[in-house]
């Protein structure tokens, strides 16, 4: 993973960081403490501001991000209540191949082995959504499977 740093006079550091996903992380500290996130699609693209942070926040937020306040472990290790199942949200995507379809149609337990408990659509949840439960794109799925189907799942219906 490759950090580009770079002074920015009269402003501070700015600071790069490519991303697995594509597209690169920005990050611009001011000599005031003040810090700007950028997200740039690709290495010719306008870089899009998703934050601009105080000082305050800024450390708050790396704080967050070093693990201060939550200390990630290892999913291959962890040892959860529902032996081998393990719960995910994941994001209906506008191009997805489930977005107008129902749960009955989508047809997700025998396609991936998962099971939808509870569907997040903005500020509303519907918990155990019936087979007739139509699903949109912009809809947070919480999902019942084992890793691998949950992998299945994303690869193929998300």
């Amino acid at each position: 993973m490759t950090v580009y740093e770079t002074d920015v006079p009269g402003v501070g550091r700015k600071f790069e960081l490519d991303l697995d996903a594509g597209g690169r992380a920005v990050v611009l500290l001011h000599h005031n403490g003040r810090v700007e996130l950028f997200r740039r699609a690709s290495e010719d693209a306008d870089s899009e501001r998703l934050l601009d942070l105080s000082s305050d926040e800024s450390n708050r937020l790396g704080s967050i991000l070093e693990g201060a306040y939550f200390e990630s472990v290892d999913t291959d290790e962890l040892a959860v209540p529902l032996g081998d199942a393990v719960l995910e949200w994941t994001e209906v995507r506008d191009d997805s191949r489930v977005a107008g379809q129902t749960l009955a149609g989508a047809d997700l337990r025998n396609v991936a082995g998962v099971s939808v408990i509870a569907v997040q659509r903005g500020p509303d949840t519907t918990p155990n959504p019936d087979a007739d439960f139509e699903l949109r794109a912009g809809d947070i799925l919480v999902t019942l499977g084992t890793r691998e189907e949950q992998e299945r799942f994303k690869d193929r219906c998300t």
